[in-house]
């Protein structure tokens, strides 16, 4: 029986992916569970694995496609099977086709109140006739600066105020055009910005037992395990465990209601080009810390070079964004729905602080955390970071 290979959806807003490569041919065989194509979704690039063993057949998806989610792109069939046909996809093409000239003939519709025809052949932007409507910009007398004299927004803009510098300095600036993920994540970070209640509580932890138990372990995994041991490895087991202990932190808003998790499933923001993406330690409040050293290592390096698979970065329940090692002292973060909260954590530094009534130096680090209003309160995000604070004084009893 063939087997469907579709666009995968790694998170419920998620509407389409990009096909960026595929690492088999057509008619060549695939094993289950080995790398069969490379996409980018919403979030970052990712591996998508084969569902089952088999004969790369029926590809309908070519790399650089944007295919909608769920879309079957290939099959994967027994030798000798051939791929089904989907009489579907024909009719599917057509109707997007007849969409496509129906927008044609509207946008064509639109533009008849230019006050004169362009010249046959002429190439404008869609921007660009925008621009011209709203600043009654004559399209026939601006000469176009693009490929094949196609007239650009900067061109109307010039023909309205040729002569005004603010003109001359929107022409003259340069424009960084974002990446897939930046977009992204400037939408999303927008989107959760708007419609999810944020509010914010800061304490300053001691950080002194924490970075005693950091030295004293850092030595012993690196002698035993070869693997060294980060401030954040271990905050993310101490976080993971008190969160069980305060279930609407651990959350998520949803139309039903709120959805406590059985378990955390902690993101990590990495850091990368034009960007930031969570990866994710599943099961974080009963791993190792070793474990999750190791876990949080190889996230790391997919992430530096474009090699996510979609479990890295789906179904966290709880994020903890860390700037510590750029000397950050506070900051806050903005949540990634439908979590509840995250937690934002600056850097480790000396401080003069009142010790049993006397000045005293000691490092300390301020906590942020984020909370989704709907879900949980001040109250709720205060007794979560004083326990959190008496973990990592206790680190040893937590992770």
């Amino acid at each position: 029986m063939p087997f469907s290979v579709v666009m995968p959806a790694l998170e419920m807003a998620q509407e389409t992916g990009k096909l960026l490569a595929w690492r088999k041919k057509e008619g060549e065989r695939v094993s289950k569970g080995e790398p069969l194509l490379e996409i980018e979704t919403d979030k970052a690039v990712v591996e998508v694995e084969a569902p089952a063993d088999g004969i790369l057949a029926g590809i309908k998806a070519m790399e650089g496609a944007d295919v909608p989610v769920g879309r079957t792109i290939a099959w994967i069939v027994a030798p000798g099977e051939v791929a089904p046909v989907e009489p579907e996809s024909v009719a599917s093409a057509a109707r997007a086709g007849s969409r496509a000239r129906a927008e044609s003939a509207e946008l064509a519709a639109r533009d008849t109140g230019q006050p004169r025809a362009l010249p046959a052949g002429a190439k404008i932007s869609p921007k660009a006739r925008r621009l011209a409507r709203e600043l009654g910009v004559d399209l026939a007398t601006v000469r176009g600066s693009g490929s094949e004299g196609e007239v650009l927004a900067s061109d109307v803009q010039a023909a309205a105020a040729p002569d005004d510098p603010a003109a001359v300095q929107i022409q003259s600036a340069k424009i960084e055009a974002p990446s897939s993920l930046g977009r992204i994540m400037a939408e999303r970070t927008a989107q959760s910005w708007t419609t999810v209640p944020h509010f914010f509580v800061s304490r300053d932890i001691d950080a002194a037992a924490l970075n005693q138990y950091r030295d004293r372990t850092v030595a012993q995994f690196e002698r035993t395990l070869k693997v060294r041991i980060t401030h954040t490895d271990l905050l993310v087991a101490l976080v993971a465990r008190v969160l069980m202990r305060h279930p609407r932190l651990n959350a998520s808003w949803t139309a039903q209601g709120v959805r406590l998790h059985a378990h955390v499933h902690m993101g990590i923001a990495i850091a990368v080009n034009d960007g930031v993406v969570a990866a994710v330690i599943r099961d974080a409040h009963t791993a190792e810390l070793a474990d999750i050293a190791l876990q949080r290592g190889a996230l790391a390096e997919r992430a530096r070079t474009g090699r996510l698979k979609p479990a890295d970065i789906t179904d966290a329940t709880f994020t903890i964004s860390n700037l510590g090692m750029y000397q950050v002292d506070q900051f806050t973060a903005i949540i990634t729905p439908p979590q509840a909260a995250v937690l934002a954590v600056g850097g480790i530094a000396d401080r003069v602080v009142v010790l049993e009534g006397k000045p005293a130096v000691r490092p300390r680090t301020t906590l942020t955390i984020a909370c989704d209003h709907r879900v949980a309160d001040g109250a709720r995000a205060a007794l979560f970071l004083k326990d959190l604070a008496e973990a990592m004084q206790e680190p040893e009893k937590f992770s």
